[in-house]
């Protein structure tokens, strides 16, 4: 799943070397952290959350294909960082 995720945010962002995607494993979900460059947050949000909406859906499907319970977040970086 973390693959997958990384992979389409890499296609996506200016600056694909700064992904950083984490995955936290609780007892009935799956959370996947995505990290990028600032300059890129909104290229992996979208206009309206699009972008992130969809990038959800996808994780989500693949998740009940495997019987698990995933959510995507997009976690802030500072500027300056």
């Amino acid at each position: 799943m973390k693959d997958l995720v990384e992979y389409v945010v890499k296609a996506l962002v200016d600056k694909p070397e700064q992904v950083q995607v984490s995955q936290t494993d609780g007892d009935s979900i799956t959370i996947i952290g995505i990290k990028v460059a600032p300059e890129d947050t909104g290229k992996v949000i979208g206009k309206e959350g699009r972008i992130i909406n969809a990038i959800r859906t996808v994780v989500k499907s693949a998740g009940a294909k495997l019987q698990k319970r995933v959510t995507v977040e997009v976690l802030a970086e500072e500027k300056g960082r």
